[in-house]
């Protein structure tokens, strides 16, 4: 390996050691006390908030935006396709061909999804005034995480930049609002618990 990937690595390893250390925190503060009488399940309640509620149907803020929600979905999806394609890159294992094209399109069309996204929050005054430079910030390094993985398909000059690039995410991601990438399973399981206590989830039909 050259000393781009080993200064990755070494920013994955640190990545990874705050993330097990959220994880850690998340686990020893548990789920907090409800001193409310049970009145449902918790366990289908659990499921329900990681898939029914889950859907842009149930969700406010996906069925009155749906462009931004789909970007949204996209953006994410573009997001986990980089990160095999960064393990790829790092044990330098080849990519057929064919593919290459397939992955640029689609890699290209998340990043355009993230910028979309971006420019949304800067010139609508409700998301801007919501805003903090830790979402811009966030938004830029995906972003570019995303482009910067589809032009290594197509050049693969680019790796070193590449690298360094993918390095600075690493390091930003616990520090930053990135770290929901933790924090999304510990409040969907909150919600779940919350609403299965009260018998509200899963809805019950009519």
């Amino acid at each position: 390996m050259y000393w781009y990937h080993w200064i990755s690595v070494i920013s994955l390893v640190i990545c990874l050691a705050f993330l097990a250390a959220h994880l850690f925190r998340l686990i020893r503060l548990g789920i907090p006390k409800d001193y409310s009488s049970k009145q449902g399940d918790i366990g289908p309640a659990m499921i329900y908030s990681f898939t029914g509620a889950m859907s842009p149907a149930k969700k406010e803020s996906a069925f009155l935006h749906l462009p931004t929600y789909t970007a949204g979905i996209f953006y994410h999806l573009g997001t986990f396709v980089s990160i095999l394609l960064y393990f790829i890159y790092l044990f330098q294992v080849k990519i057929p061909a064919p593919y290459h094209l397939v992955l640029i399109i689609f890699l290209a069309i998340t990043g355009i999804s993230g910028l979309g996204v971006l420019i949304k929050r800067i010139f609508k005054r409700a998301l801007r005034n919501l805003s903090s430079p830790d979402d811009y910030i966030s938004n830029l390094l995906v972003t570019g995480f995303h482009l910067l993985t589809a032009v290594c398909l197509l050049v693969p000059q680019w790796l070193p930049a590449y690298f360094i690039w993918t390095s600075l995410l690493l390091l930003y991601i616990p520090v930053g609002k990135l770290r929901h990438l933790l924090y999304f399973f510990a409040a969907r399981a909150h919600l779940g618990y919350f609403y299965g206590w009260r018998g509200s989830w899963p809805p019950k039909k009519a």
